[in-house]
């Protein structure tokens, strides 16, 4: 079964088909590539704002359609605020289905006795950030790329959480948890969204099916005693949520609690049920 989030008012997803997907983020509807929606358009699309081309040789370029369109512009999800602006990448800097996975966050964070610290792993932009935030976490961010958190902090500081306890820090994962783990600092709860492929700022590569379990190793290292949480976010197609299930099942035996599998998605306008990604929760019984 797909979990879909419920309550977006900002961004829809009209439809999908014929490799691409129709959607409306705030006033801006756009037209972009996704490789699982290979099933036939339901209805004929009308002229988007924006279309982003797939090159033959790689990347992709935006086409503006439409008059006005902004360089950047802002949505909302509940008491959350973005930043939303095409990159030469396809991304909107935003993963609306992931939402479903800042509610499961937000319970977590906010069933904690004590004001729960956690470490966000890849955090691109931030959304996963911003949940926990709001849930009243103290919340590192860790990211390779300086530029998206430069954007987490943008959108840190336009959900209004620029007073909450926060860091936000460009570091080779691997290396930041490890250094964490010698300086004796410890995490209520741990996310990560890894990359099939990625470099650290210094060049360092990583690859996915090489480094992924060294990683959820080395960040048990840094749970507390009493842990509320291992998420871990993938859209790696090949893999199955059951993969990533059993590599948190190997790292985390002993200490009790249970894991669970399944996908997010995005539901259309049309009916369509797109599958957007997957993920495996560690969690204690009793929380």
């Amino acid at each position: 079964m797909i979990n879909i989030p419920k309550d977006w008012r900002d961004y829809i997803l009209l439809d999908a088909g014929n490799g691409e997907k129709l959607e409306q983020w705030g006033k801006v509807k756009v037209i972009r590539p996704d490789p699982q929606a290979f099933w036939p358009r339901s209805y004929k699309w009308e002229k988007p704002d924006m279309h982003y081309h797939r090159s033959k040789s790689g990347g992709g370029t935006w086409e503006i359609l439409g008059d006005k369109v902004p360089n950047t512009w802002k949505i909302a999800y509940e008491g959350l605020r973005f930043n939303i602006r095409p990159t030469g990448f396809k991304h909107m800097g935003l993963f609306p289905e992931q939402a479903v996975n800042w509610q499961w966050l937000q319970k977590k964070c906010k069933s904690a006795d004590r004001q729960p610290k956690v470490l966000n792993l890849f955090a691109y932009t931030g959304g996963a950030t911003l949940a926990c935030l709001y849930a009243g976490a103290d919340v590192t961010h860790i990211d390779a790329a300086k530029g998206m958190n430069n954007w987490a902090r943008d959108n840190i500081a336009l959900s209004g959480f620029a007073d909450k306890k926060f860091r936000v820090m460009t570091d080779d994962v691997l290396k930041f948890v490890r250094r964490e783990a010698r300086r004796g600092n410890m995490y209520d709860g741990i996310i990560m969204d890894p990359p099939v492929f990625g470099r650290g700022p210094g060049g360092e590569m990583w690859k996915l099916e090489e480094g992924l379990f060294e990683l959820v190793e080395a960040c048990i290292q840094l749970l507390s005693n009493t842990p509320l949480f291992f998420l871990i976010n993938a859209y790696t197609a090949g893999f199955s949520p059951t993969a990533y299930g059993n590599i948190l099942s190997a790292a985390m035996g002993g200490r009790g609690g249970s894991v669970s599998v399944g996908e997010v998605g995005l539901g259309a306008e049309s009916g369509i049920l797109l599958p957007c990604g997957m993920y495996a929760r560690w969690e204690l019984n009793d929380t």
